[in-house]
């Protein structure tokens, strides 16, 4: 039973730059990959196979069509989303592929793969501490003790941020350069497991790739909370190799992509944060380029 319906033309809107994916499509279930085969490898490129991406919504939520074709997961599963906000990003995300299909640049369409299809077997509290476990060794957290410029740097840049969280969250988070890492209080532990327990599983597989990507759970809330921009993330995260590239030199191709990647990476798995927990529908209307 269909109650609306969005089609996208001739290359709509880029939301994002993003990477991997994994969907399919196919006219009716299929046969399941055999249980061997490995989860989410990444898949050569393959020749664009349809014109149109449409959007569908039925009794479980929003689906993805290319042409008349419903799109599928890894697993053969239909893919259907809770929100028609992100079902038209990653339906942008299916549209904006050109003569060849980039899966590893379609991160929304990877978040939503790893949301329906579960291929770890995760259940809530494990993505809950799979995202928790960062606070022992957070980027902003573990400091060095020299050079003394350094040591300015994350005390200017990092401190600020620790600041916030620990007003936001009314708790002590506090920094170390112990090789053991910072000593987290356990009511501090209590307090931001208990707010990540409030997002539901689909934003946390979201939270979950973030703190993986920035390799920081106070980061990835300062994100999340939007005290902090993707770019000012992503920078913070990355502060000693910033100063060892100022200090010894930059590899252009090297450095420029990865920085533009993790940002791809980190501005996807916010957006799929933020979509995942707003219940909200946008306008239908055409998406034209």
């Amino acid at each position: 039973m269909w109650r609306s319906c969005l089609r996208l033309r001739g290359g709509g809107r880029h939301l994002l730059n993003c990477p991997r994916g994994g969907l399919t499509a196919s006219r009716g279930p299929g046969p399941k990959p055999p249980a061997h085969a490995r989860a989410y490898a990444p898949p050569a490129e393959r020749k664009r196979f349809y014109r149109n991406v449409s959007i569908t919504q039925g009794e479980a939520g929003f689906e993805i069509n290319l042409d008349h074709r419903k799109l599928r997961t890894p697993q053969a599963k239909l893919f259907t989303v809770p929100s028609e906000a992100l079902a038209v990003a990653v339906a942008t995300e299916w549209d904006s592929q050109q003569d060849t299909i980039k899966t590893y640049t379609m991160h929304l369409t990877t978040l939503c793969n790893t949301s329906l299809d579960n291929p770890t077997q995760r259940d809530k509290d494990q993505l809950i501490w799979a995202a928790a476990k960062f606070l022992d060794t957070d980027t902003v957290c573990c400091r060095v003790e020299e050079p003394e410029t350094l040591v300015e740097l994350q005390r200017n840049e990092w401190d600020p941020v620790i600041g916030w969280a620990e007003r936001r969250y009314g708790v002590k988070i506090g920094s170390s350069t112990s090789i053991m890492g910072p000593s987290i209080p356990a009511r501090t532990r209590e307090v931001l497991v208990s707010h990540l327990a409030s997002y539901n599983m689909w934003a946390l597989q979201g939270i979950e790739f973030v703190v993986s990507q920035l390799k920081s759970m106070v980061l990835t809330l300062g994100l999340i909370d939007l005290h902090l921009t993707v770019e000012q993330a992503v920078l913070l995260s990355r502060l000693e190799e910033a100063f060892q590239i100022q200090k010894w030199g930059n590899v252009e191709w090297a450095h420029d992509y990865e920085l533009r990647d993790l940002r791809a990476r980190t501005a996807a798995g916010a957006l799929f944060v933020q979509l995942c927990s707003e219940s909200s529908a946008v306008k239908h209307k055409l998406l034209q380029g």
